[in-house]
């Protein structure tokens, strides 16, 4: 597995002797292509989901990270958009027309709800959000018109998870197309084609990415699939990557695999200290064996990643204020998966126009980054002193 992780990363797609044999792939800037012949041309025309005429389908650059992200998935192959929120809105536009009804586990990323409840109940598409924590509430949830599940195991803030195994059971059992957003395990730590989801998507802003300085997503599923999304809606829309950003997400993918361990790791050694802590009420992370689906995590993800939230035993906004304002070492920012350590309070969101004004104001995010988890936990430590 490692020696084939190395080639994917390092070498899988970049064809160096079309590159001047340069060790780091160019960057091919350009939005056109030319063929010197009609047929040349019109066999262009025919497939621009493989052969290069307009950078808003098929870029050689591009096409260097599509390799790498489906070989990552454990499927045929992959496009990459200009942001995740793109991706899975692409996926799910292919699949569902009016009249259509969709199944999506509880509490998903804030876009993709949006995308439910703002987008497509526009154009007569339904949706049923389920607790996925028991995969049988998808079954019960299926309407004669039910075509398409969204999974987000675990999801992004609470960390609840899905049988994804039991949930694509399901799903095959009435014809239905699966989704899973796995940004959070990255494909590192969570295959969830190996399970049997049919499609697989990214916001490669986070860990594919690694560095904070591109914002992208990618989709990954069988060749029928992703053929059926790049001729629709990927070339409709138009949320393509520059050929920079694909070249930026490759640079990034070379230190995938030693920042997700690196993350991980610290992000154990702080969990532990966290759910010992007398300010803290609860720590949401599945690699706590407190966590009631931590047995779920270790048979379906090889490693918990570097995101946590934690609610804190505080009595009221000003303490968690306090805390958040009085942390040094982790940036206020939203996203996560860079270098950097982050922390995200809920209570910076609430109020009228508020993303989850369901949650408790004492739920605060935090993302582990690659600085020694021993200094992050000191500042933890001082930061709830001042509750």
């Amino acid at each position: 597995m490692s020696e084939d992780l190395s080639y994917i990363l390092n070498h899988l797609g970049e064809d160096r002797e079309s590159g001047f044999n340069a060790v780091v792939p160019p960057i091919v800037q350009s939005g056109n292509f030319t063929y010197p012949t009609v047929e040349a041309m019109r066999a262009a025309v025919q497939n621009e989901m493989d052969k290069p005429l307009y950078t808003r389908g098929f870029n050689p650059t591009v096409a260097m990270l599509r390799s790498k992200i489906a070989a990552l998935e454990h499927a045929e192959d992959a496009l990459v958009f200009g942001s995740g929120s793109a991706a899975i809105a692409a996926a799910v536009l292919s699949f569902v027309k009016a009249g259509d009804h969709i199944v999506c586990v509880q509490k998903p990323y804030s876009w993709t709800k949006k995308l439910l409840v703002e987008l497509l109940e526009r154009f007569n598409v339904s949706h049923t959000f389920v607790d996925g924590t028991d995969a049988e509430n998808y079954r019960r949830a299926i309407r004669p018109n039910t075509t398409f599940f969204i999974t987000e195991s675990p999801n992004s803030l609470t960390f609840e998870l899905q049988d994804l195994t039991a949930v694509a059971t399901i799903a095959k059992e009435h014809g239905i197309i699966t989704l899973c957003d796995n940004s959070y395990s990255s494909p590192l730590f969570q295959n969830p084609i190996d399970l049997g989801i049919d499609l697989v998507a990214h916001s490669a802003t986070k860990y594919l990415n690694g560095h904070s300085d591109v914002v992208a997503g990618v989709l990954a599923g069988s060749h029928k699939h992703i053929r059926q999304v790049m001729t629709k809606e990927f070339m409709t829309l138009g949320a393509v990557p520059s050929p920079h950003d694909a070249w930026l997400l490759m640079r990034g993918l070379r230190t995938l695999e030693l920042r997700v361990h690196r993350s991980a790791d610290s992000a154990a050694t702080v969990a532990h200290f966290l759910e010992g802590h007398p300010r803290i009420k609860r720590v949401h992370w599945p690699g706590l064996a407190s966590h009631p689906q931590h047995q779920l995590a270790q048979r379906q993800m090889r490693r918990v990643a570097g995101l946590l939230t934690i609610e804190l035993n505080a009595p009221d906004e000003a303490a968690v204020e306090r805390f958040c304002n009085g942390l040094d070492r982790f940036l206020m920012a939203v996203s996560w998966g860079g270098y950097e350590s982050l922390q995200w309070p809920v209570c910076a969101l609430k109020g009228p126009a508020g993303y989850f004004t369901e949650l408790p104001f004492t739920m605060v995010r935090l993302y582990i980054g690659l600085e020694d988890p021993a200094a992050l936990i000191s500042d933890l430590d001082q930061a709830l002193a001042l509750m």
